[in-house]
């Protein structure tokens, strides 16, 4: 593809980016009306109908929204959805991202939604309701907060770097339990501080904005990482797999970090 066309269609997707932010934002402002700090739930029966409320509540908002936006774009409804879509542009979304930590009366939660063409994130907008934070980006138009640019942190020594991993969903699979629990013995050893929390999205801002080092990832959520490896990656980040070669939706896992500890990090994991 020449620059003229890469040229136009950034332009194309940068047109989206208010309409997109808007979306987001109406959505989260659902979930924080039923959001309180004083939240709790006290068994699991309770906890999957909060979850469940949550996410019909935002999805009622966003993906209306996102249709009239780009009324051709299919849409992923598969939250814990792994691997390729394929050709074409996909809307993938998490309706109520930390959708567990908003019912348990925690801040670090929010509204994701990105437009997928061809297997690749193109524009992205993660608003997160209790923190009044919005970030975006647009493929090769770099990323913001709340309109001020983004950039990875610029550590190259591993063993001063803040570094987080985390379950991609609940019930992840015996192998990538596996891998995540000796990754984490492994990262304790070279890094200077781990940390294993949920979700993905919300480290990965965090990575973006230069505030945390690196996250890793076995589980694959597309709905989990597409948002956040677009912001990273336009903050100027590294966002590869653990044998060093560019992530994609077909990879076996995930590293985002910054470009001074990418090969670090990659033979740690590896």
């Amino acid at each position: 593809m020449d620059d003229t066309i890469n040229s136009a269609q950034t332009v194309d997707d940068l047109a989206l980016l208010a309409g997109l932010t808007a979306a987001v934002t109406e959505a989260g402002a659902v979930l924080l009306d039923r959001f309180s700090t004083e939240d709790r739930v006290d068994d699991l029966d309770t906890l999957l109908a909060a979850i469940g409320d949550n996410d019909v509540a935002s999805v009622a908002v966003l993906r209306p929204a996102l249709e009239r936006l780009r009324p051709e774009a299919r849409w992923d409804d598969d939250e814990e959805g792994r691997g390729s879509l394929g050709a074409g542009e996909w809307w993938v979304t998490d309706a109520a991202e930390g959708n567990v930590n908003h019912i348990h009366g925690r801040v670090d939660w929010g509204v994701t939604a990105t437009l997928v063409r061809d297997d690749v994130p193109v524009v992205t907008a993660v608003f997160l309701p209790a923190l009044g934070q919005t970030f975006t980006a647009v493929r090769s138009a770099g990323a913001s907060l709340n309109g001020s640019p983004l950039a990875v942190s610029a550590k190259s020594d591993l063993a001063a770097a803040l570094v987080g991993t985390g379950q991609a969903a609940p019930g992840e699979a015996a192998d990538a339990r596996r891998r995540m629990s000796a990754s984490i013995d492994r990262m304790l050893s070279a890094a200077l501080l781990v940390s294993a929390t949920v979700p993905a999205t919300l480290q990965l801002v965090q990575v973006a904005a230069g505030h945390t080092d690196a996250f890793w990832q076995y589980g694959q959520v597309r709905s989990g990482l597409v948002a956040g490896a677009l912001l990273v990656q336009e903050a100027h980040g590294a966002v590869i797999d653990t044998t060093g070669a560019p992530w994609t939706l077909a990879s076996d896992d995930f590293i985002a970090t910054t470009p001074g500890l990418a090969s670090g990090i990659a033979a740690v994991l590896r």
